[in-house]
C-alpha cells in the first residue's frame, strides 16, 4: 500500500532539472534536491553541476563515507526514479567499497605515513644545508633539485590530505598548511581543479586536466574549438594554437616541466578573482607564507646566477610529476560530454592508465601508479592501492572491460604517439581524424 503512494519521476523529466538554482540527482532511486546545498557542497559547485539531473549512487558512493547518508534525508523532495535499476558492475563496484569499508581501508593510514613525513623532512633539511653551508656551483644546483624532490613528495602528501586520506586531519588548517604554506598552490583552486578531473575523467569538455589549448591536445576533437565547462570559455583553435600543437610531441617536456607556474597562476587567478572562495584570506595569507620562506631560501645563495639556477632547477624537476598525471591520462580514452552517472565504473577505468613498478618504487609515484584504484576509490589511503588493484583487475576481466596498465617507458610511447598523432592531424586541418 505505502508504494503506492509514492511518486514517480521519469529519467529524462529527472533531466530537466540540471542547473543552479534547479538542481536535482537520484541516488539509489530517491530523487533529492540539492539546489540550495550548491553553494556550500564541500567538494565545491562543479561536480553537482556536472552530474545534474542524473542517478549518481556509484559517483556519490566513491566519495563520501557511510556517515554521510544520513544527511540526505533532509533533500529529498519525495519522488523516486521510475527506471531506476543497477547495473552488474554497479553491484560489484558497491560490493567492494561496503568491503573495503568493513574491513576499515579507509581509515588505516599505515605506519608508512611516518617514514614519508621522515623522508620529507630530510630532503627540506639537506637542501637548506646544502644552501647555507655548502660552496660551489653543484652543491647549490643539487639543493635546488632536492626543494623539487621536496615538492613533489609532500604534493603527494597534499593530495592524500585534500582526499581526506592522509596522516592529517581534514582540517583547514592542515590543507592550507600542506599546499599554500609549503608547496605554494591553492588548496581551494587544488580541490575545485582536482574534484571536476575526478568527475569527468577524460571528459575534453568538463576535465580541466586534458585541456591545454593552446599548447598541447590529446584530440583532434579540440581542433573544433570545444567550450570548456570548466573554465567557462571557448577553448580556441586558432592559428597559434595549430603552430603550437603541429609540434607538440617535441615541446611535451618543456611544458610539463613548467607547469607548476601555471598552477602559481591559476591559484592567484582564483583567490584574486570574484569566485565565491571559502576562507580567501587564509589562502593567501599561506601563500604569501610560501614565498617568504622560498625567496629567503634563494637570497642566501652567493649570486643571482646560481639564485636563476636554482629556481630553474627546483621548478623544472617537478616536471616529473606532471609528467606521471599526464602518463595516467592522455593517452586513454577521451569523450566529449558531460559525464554521465550509470556508467561510473566503466569511465574511471577506460580513462584512465596505471603504471607498473616494484612496490619499493611506490614513494617515488605517490599513488599514481594506481590511478584506476585511485579513481574508483578516492579515499582509499595510497598505502592500500597495491593491496586491492588484483581485485579491480579481476572486477574488469568478470566484466569484460579493459584494465589499462604499462611500464613508465610504455606508458611515454604511449603517450608520445597520442601527441604526435594530433600533431600531424593539425598540421593538415582538411583532413582531421578522431582520435577515439
Amino acid at each position: 500500500m505505502a508504494s503506492e503512494t509514492k511518486k514517480y519521476i521519469s529519467t529524462d523529466e529527472l533531466k530537466n532539472h540540471d542547473k543552479a538554482g534547479d538542481l536535482w540527482i537520484s541516488i539509489q532511486g530517491r530523487v533529492y534536491d540539492v539546489s540550495d546545498w550548491l553553494k556550500d557542497h564541500p567538494g565545491g559547485d562543479f561536480p553537482l553541476l556536472s552530474l545534474a539531473g542524473q542517478e549518481v549512487t556509484d559517483a556519490f558512493v566513491a566519495y563520501h563515507p557511510a556517515s554521510t547518508w544520513q544527511n540526505l534525508d533532509k533533500f529529498f523532495n519525495g519522488y523516486y526514479l521510475k527506471e531506476y535499476r543497477v547495473s552488474e558492475v554497479s553491484k560489484d563496484y558497491r560490493k567492494l567499497v561496503f568491503e573495503f569499508s568493513k574491513m576499515g581501508l579507509f581509515d588505516k593510514k599505515g605506519h608508512i605515513v611516518f617514514v614519508t613525513m621522515l623522508f620529507i623532512a630530510m630532503l627540506l633539511t639537506m637542501s637548506v644545508y646544502g644552501v647555507l653551508f655548502c660552496e660551489g656551483v653543484l652543491a647549490h644546483l643539487i639543493s635546488g633539485f632536492l626543494v623539487g624532490i621536496f615538492w613533489m613528495q609532500f604534493g603527494w602528501v597534499g593530495h592524500d590530505v585534500g582526499h581526506y586520506s592522509g596522516m592529517f586531519s581534514s582540517s583547514r588548517v592542515a590543507l592550507i598548511v600542506a599546499a599554500n604554506c609549503i608547496s605554494g598552490i591553492s588548496i581551494g583552486w587544488w580541490k575545485w581543479n582536482h574534484n571536476a578531473h575526478h568527475i569527468a575523467c577524460n571528459s575534453l569538455e568538463y576535465d580541466p586536466d586534458i585541456q591545454y589549448v593552446p599548447f598541447l591536445v590529446v584530440s583532434s576533437k579540440f581542433f573544433s574549438s570545444l567550450t570548456s565547462h570548466f573554465y567557462e570559455k571557448t577553448l580556441t583553435f586558432d592559428s597559434l594554437s595549430r603552430f603550437f600543437v603541429s609540434h607538440q610531441h617535441w615541446t611535451y617536456f618543456p611544458v610539463m616541466c613548467s607547469a607548476r607556474l601555471n598552477m602559481f597562476v591559476q591559484s592567484l587567478i582564483m583567490l584574486l578573482s570574484k569566485k565565491n572562495v571559502s576562507h580567501r584570506g587564509q589562502e593567501l595569507l599561506g601563500l604569501i607564507m610560501f614565498w617568504m620562506w622560498y625567496s629567503l631560501l634563494v637570497s642566501c645563495l652567493p649570486n643571482w646566477g646560481e639564485r636563476i639556477m636554482f629556481i630553474v632547477a627546483s621548478h623544472s624537476v617537478t616536471g616529473i610529476q606532471q609528467l606521471m598525471f599526464s602518463f595516467n591520462h592522455f593517452s586513454s580514452n577521451v569523450y566529449v560530454g558531460k559525464p554521465g552517472g550509470n556508467d561510473w565504473f566503466e569511465k574511471q577505468t577506460s580513462g584512465s592508465l596505471d603504471i607498473s613498478c616494484p612496490s619499493w618504487m611506490d614513494w617515488f609515484h605517490g599513488g599514481t601508479q594506481f590511478q584506476i584504484e585511485h579513481h574508483l576509490f578516492p579515499r582509499l589511503p595510497r598505502y592500500h592501492l597495491r593491496r586491492v588493484s588484483p581485485l579491480v583487475m579481476e572486477l574488469c576481466k568478470k566484466h569484460n572491460l579493459s584494465y589499462n596498465c604499462a611500464s613508465f617507458y610504455e606508458a611515454y610511447k604511449r603517450t608520445f604517439k597520442t601527441l604526435r598523432t594530433a600533431a600531424l592531424e593539425a598540421r593538415d586541418l582538411a583532413n582531421p581524424k578522431n582520435l577515439e
